[in-house]
């Protein structure tokens, strides 16, 4: 079965992004983004793989899920297909339609959707964000690579939304951890079951 990674850049205090969706305050550089990147290539938008030279098979992951706050993101950047190298889904109940041929939407019972890519054939799933699609799909998580920046935002987008409060902990083991010289801390926890 196909596992769904939580591939996502926070703040120490749990933070993904400003409350304006802003992610601005990640610093660009370090050695950090060239360490991760070598392995997971396909997290990279498809323009700066191009940009960049990168032609490089998934390895990792196949398939992209972003809430519409993610999505928009893309869009706001200037483009509506971010990931071509991936099936892409966006999760949005507010969409009329999908905002690109290339984009499916789901629009109902997410859960139950990623259940069904879980059990397809192929290589991982890669939820991208955001926090309140992580709190949703939180019973289906496998994993969660987290990118750990020292940086502390007080107030944002938390990397698990800000919904009801969960009837019992989910539990996770780290699998590696690696902190890089610019101070980043790359964290690949897995669920415990």
């Amino acid at each position: 079965m196909r596992k769904l990674t939580y591939y996502v850049a926070s703040t120490i205090d749990g933070f993904i992004a400003t409350e304006e969706g802003s992610v601005d305050f990640f610093p660009v550089g370090g050695d950090h983004g060239p360490a991760i990147t070598a392995q997971y290539p396909e997290t990279l938008p498809t323009k700066v793989r191009e940009a960049r030279g990168i032609t490089k098979r998934n390895a990792n992951f196949d398939t992209v899920l972003m809430g519409r706050k993610t999505h928009d993101f893309g869009v706001r950047t200037g483009t509506s297909s971010p990931y071509a190298h991936l099936r892409q889904f966006v999760v949005s109940t507010t969409l009329p339609e999908s905002p690109d041929p290339a984009v499916e939407l789901i629009s109902d019972d997410p859960l139950e959707r990623v259940r069904e890519l879980k059990r397809d054939k192929g290589l991982g799933i890669w939820l991208c964000g955001g926090g309140e699609l992580a709190q949703v799909l939180l019973p289906e998580i496998d994993q969660i690579f987290l990118k750990l920046y020292p940086i502390v935002l007080g107030r944002g987008r938390s990397l698990f939304g800000s919904g009801p409060r969960l009837p019992e902990a989910a539990r996770f083991r780290v699998i590696t951890s690696r902190v890089f010289e610019d101070g980043v801390a790359f964290v690949k926890y897995s669920r415990i079951r």
